[in-house]
């Protein structure tokens, strides 16, 4: 799903959590402990260090990143023809709850493409993820993170998306505001979507492709930078404005990283859209 950024409410709430984001900062653990097979291997130096994810190796072979990956693209390819959203057309619903069922559908395929994959490992989403929250201090710790990161998206990617106007480019604010709920039924529905859709989002891009790319290229920079440019590209309804949705995945993958786990990406992710559906009913 796309970071909806052009509504008016988002001033506000960028407004309300500037203070948080300003007193979190942004900084790289260079130490980090790797558990491998039976052994803890504990890396120390800042020369070569990799996080735990991308040293385990990749998740899966390469046949199924590509069938990952294409799954992603037949979506994308779909919502630039749509000019929204991907839908089926199914019978009986809305095209607005339609494409959000469809989308739904496709999040989940991934995810369940991804669990298959986890599971002949013997391992589980869960890994991927971080497990849960240990205490009540930690979801709120992660809940101030994620308050900073939707304040960071929306000047970072708004910014850029500003500019791509000012250089001649098409704004998408049109073809989200079209995308995005209309009626308390359309709400509904949307809420399962931004949920869906911030959960597997985070779990395929800034947990699978990151640690896959990561894996292969001997590189977690480029693991990053990576998954980003793939994010953007699965969002094709954005046209040319697909780069600030790669600077919204690159910020996101920056996070996970620090953290050493989805959590924080996966509330920002899913309250940022949450946002984005109840502005555009209440607007």
């Amino acid at each position: 799903m796309g970071s909806f950024l052009n509504f008016p409410s988002y001033n506000a709430i960028a407004r309300a959590t500037t203070a948080i984001a300003t007193l979190l900062g942004v900084r790289l653990y260079l130490d980090t402990e790797i558990e491998w097979g039976m052994g803890v291997h504990t890396m120390s130096s800042s020369a070569g260090v990799v996080s735990a994810r991308a040293a385990e190796g990749p998740i899966a072979p390469w046949w199924h990143t590509v069938l990952l990956l294409a799954l992603k693209a037949a979506n994308s390819v779909a919502s630039v023809y749509q000019h929204g959203l991907a839908h089926a057309n199914l019978p009986g619903l809305s095209l607005r709850i339609s494409s959000y069922v469809t989308v739904t559908a496709e999040e989940w395929l991934g995810v369940l493409l991804i669990w298959l994959a986890l599971k002949s490992r013997w391992s589980s989403l869960g890994s991927l993820v971080s497990g849960r929250w240990p205490t009540a201090g930690a979801f709120f710790k992660d809940l101030g993170i994620a308050l900073g990161v939707i304040v960071a998206a929306i000047v970072l990617t708004g910014g850029l998306i500003k500019l791509y106007v000012i250089l001649g480019g098409t704004s998408p604010e049109a073809t989200l505001a079209k995308m995005t709920p209309k009626t308390g039924l359309e709400l509904v529905v949307w809420l399962g979507l931004a949920a869906s859709g911030g959960f597997c989002e985070e779990v395929v891009y800034r947990g699978y492709f990151a640690q896959q790319f990561s894996a292969w290229t001997g590189s977690r920079a480029f693991g990053l930078i990576l998954q980003g440019i793939v994010f953007g590209l699965a969002h094709g309804y954005y046209g040319l404005a697909m780069v600030a949705v790669m600077a919204h995945g690159w910020l996101l993958g920056v996070v996970a990283y620090w953290r050493k786990s989805l959590r924080p990406g996966i509330l920002a992710h899913v309250l940022q859209d949450v946002l984005g559906g109840v502005a555009s009913v209440f607007s």
